[in-house]
């Protein structure tokens, strides 16, 4: 949709930081992010799918990915979904597994640890 856009933050590997921002320019355009292999892609399709700009970026170097969806005629909010949930890893435990008790400085088979 018009007005969609994605805010990208990237490590310059200098000590400091670049941002991108691809933005659906004409009606009807949208603004796809994908992930493989290492690469975030943002590209501006058309309707049809074709692709019109494309932002590539090194997954390691993002630093930040914020998607910024357009607001609709009527002023009302646009409904985003995540794909995937996101979370800290609170709350998970698991076992340390019998080999490694000695790196953390514990002998007792029974030790769990928390986060993940």
């Amino acid at each position: 949709m018009r007005g969609d856009r994605v805010e990208v933050i990237v490590d310059t590997g200098q000590g400091g930081t670049q941002a991108f921002e691809i933005v659906a320019t004409r009606a009807g355009r949208r603004i796809e992010v994908t992930t493989a292999r290492g690469i975030v892609e943002v590209t501006e399709v058309t309707r049809g799918g074709t692709p019109i700009r494309t932002g590539r970026f090194m997954a390691s170097r993002v630093v930040a990915l914020v998607e910024h969806p357009a607001l609709e005629g009527d002023g009302s909010h646009v409904e985003v979904e995540t794909r995937r949930r996101m979370t800290s890893g609170e709350g998970r435990r698991r076992r340390v597994p019998e080999d490694q008790l000695a790196l953390i400085g514990d002998t007792d088979p029974n030790t769990v640890i928390s986060g993940g």
